[in-house]
């Protein structure tokens, strides 16, 4: 379709018709090119918008001038102006058709609503259009009859229709009655017949604007709905931002959320690992429901001056505790249930401790460590020799280690033997073994073990150390390869006697009797410290061989040769009453 109506044999458009004129202007614009003639709209050639033509001028045109293939592609050249003037000269009858034919070449209007020409030529695909152009043939006037629709105007020249109006309302009313958002839902509601279809579209005539016509108690009703609706939405609005604001000041400059008293009834156990600062403590007592929050703890525990001496271990604490309570209970050692394993300290008197902490039959932990020792973590160069009395012994690193009722012997066991494997890889144990002249790792811990069992300060382990693998070396004539301590007869015999017979002595023939056995027993006799094992990997070179304690409870004196070893058995004799 174009703006020029819908083609022969149908109505023009009606100029209240929602798609006149909506499709833009073409007629009085230049084109160039092969562009078409309508103003970017396609014309089907099946639909001359421009008349029949006669059958004579037809055939002459064509035996003439222009010459078409199948399709309608033209042959012949374009006739452009100087085409024009020839048909001027042979086919114009006189002045006054030359005069009209030129306005209407040019585009022009005549006032009398007839078509123009256009004034160029049509597109390729449409033949007989571009005949009509190019010779300016008469063409029927669709819009010279009495029922037809007066033709269409360029932009520049259309008068805005009487009975339209814009879509907004100029004029604001003092009470803003007519606003859409006060006057509610549009032409349903103003008019439910559906009598005018232009009401309360802002078009055409806009009937009960401002009277009392129907409707008007409904508009009031809305109006006192929507402000309703506005007051709610900005009164939530205020408390919300009221509320969060709020809650911004507490979480930036407010005191952290806390209970209040010593807490309730129940009683809960809380572990706290080695490492452990005053963040992580704070989140496994909130964890547990001790403490309400984190920062409370922190706080709390700042503001102790014993804060920062709480340890690792497990803790009996109540649930919902200030958190000022909470630090307070868990610096007293009553809460702690914890088991401590001291440096030197045996698996037997570990094994007591356990059973005791978690309220167990006596010798409990040992029948499971005797049966379970394989599943408990030992590093695997452990435990090589079946005459081993414990293969736990030298691998329950000393430290406090949670133990509170209902836990499993296991567990703690397990807990221990981690550390052990972790402090024993901080070391290449394999290659210092080698170094030394020692078989292997087990025989390493073995001699810290021996070090700390004989050694009485930390000045005393790295002399004590050289004295074991002086003693140790194939050259050892002065004690023959026999380590001669009593702290291995002692762990034997489960005792600690500095006393201890020659008979008894010669009578045992236990490997871990280094009286009667040359080199190291099986396997350590205690569980050694770290500094005890710093010292067993970088022993003194001195010439240490004898040591005795002098003073029999703290004092250790070495000597290197067995004429000073006497003289420093008298002075032990002496100390003691023998």
């Amino acid at each position: 379709m174009t703006e020029y109506g819908r083609g022969p044999g149908s109505e023009p458009w009606h100029p209240e018709d929602p798609l006149y004129g909506d499709g833009g202007w073409g007629g009085q614009q230049g084109h160039t090119g092969p562009q078409s003639p309508y103003g970017g709209r396609h014309h089907h050639p099946q639909q001359p918008h421009y008349g029949e033509w006669g059958q004579e001028q037809q055939a002459g045109y064509d035996g003439q001038h222009q010459q078409y293939d199948g399709q309608g592609a033209q042959q012949s050249p374009h006739y452009g102006q100087q085409g024009h003037q020839q048909y001027d000269q042979q086919y114009a009858p006189h002045a006054q058709d030359q005069q009209q034919y030129q306005q209407q070449h040019q585009g022009g209007w005549d006032g009398t609503g007839a078509q123009p020409q256009m004034p160029y030529a049509a597109g390729p695909g449409d033949p007989y259009a571009q005949q009509a152009m190019s010779y300016g043939a008469e063409q029927p006037d669709l819009y010279g009859t009495p029922d037809a629709y007066p033709p269409p105007e360029p932009p520049n020249r259309r008068a805005p229709e009487p009975e339209q109006r814009p879509d907004w309302d100029p004029e604001p009313g003092p009470g803003q009655e007519d606003h859409a958002f006060f006057a509610g839902g549009g032409e349903d509601e103003d008019d439910p017949d559906g009598d005018d279809p232009n009401e309360g579209r802002g078009r055409g005539d806009r009937k009960g604007r401002g009277g009392k016509g129907k409707g008007t108690g409904g508009k009031k009703r809305r109006n006192g709905c929507a402000c309703l609706v506005v007051a709610l939405v900005l009164s939530g609005g205020v408390a919300g931002a009221g509320y969060y604001g709020y809650q911004f000041y507490q979480n930036r400059f407010g005191p952290a959320p806390d209970y209040t008293g010593n807490g309730t009834d129940e009683t809960v156990t809380v572990e706290i690992k080695p490492g452990f600062g005053g963040y992580d403590i704070g989140r496994e007592l909130k964890k547990a429901g001790v403490v309400k929050s984190v920062d409370a703890f922190v706080a709390a525990q700042s503001d102790n001056p014993k804060g920062k001496q709480i340890q690792a271990g497990a803790y009996q604490l109540k649930k919902q505790m200030s958190a000022a309570s909470a630090v307070a209970l868990m610096l007293d050692p009553r809460s702690q249930s914890n088991v401590l394993v001291k440096p030197g300290e045996r698996n037997a008197q570990v094994y007591e401790a356990i059973d005791k902490q978690l309220d167990l039959a006596d010798g409990t932990t040992n029948k499971i460590a005797t049966k379970q020792y394989k599943s408990l973590g030992l590093p695997g160069w452990a435990n090589n020799s079946s005459q081993i009395m414990d293969p736990l012994e030298g691998f329950l690193y000393p430290g406090t280690y949670p133990a509170a009722k209902g836990m499993k012997p296991e567990t703690v066991l397990r807990n221990m033997v981690k550390q052990a494997d972790q402090a024993y890889n901080r070391y290449d144990l394999a290659a210092k073994a080698k170094d030394l002249g020692l078989s292997n790792p087990l025989e390493l811990v073995t001699v810290a073990s021996l070090v700390q069992a004989e050694g009485k300060t930390h000045d005393d382990f790295r002399m004590m150390a050289e004295v074991v693998y002086n003693r140790l070396k194939p050259t050892n004539t002065q004690t023959n390869q026999l380590l001669q301590f009593d702290s291995t007869f002692n762990y034997l015999k489960g005792e600690s006697n500095i006393h201890i017979s020659e008979k008894e002595i010669n009578s045992n023939q236990s490997p871990y009797n280094t009286y009667t056995h040359k080199g190291l027993p099986p396997g350590p006799i205690g569980n050694p410290g770290d500094d005890a094992l710093k010292a067993a990997l970088n022993p003194t070179d001195e010439g240490w061989i004898y040591f005795v304690a002098t003073d029999g409870m703290n004092k250790t004196e070495f000597a290197k040769t067995y004429a000073e070893f006497l003289k420093l058995k008298d002075k032990f004799d002496a100390s003691s009453g023998n």
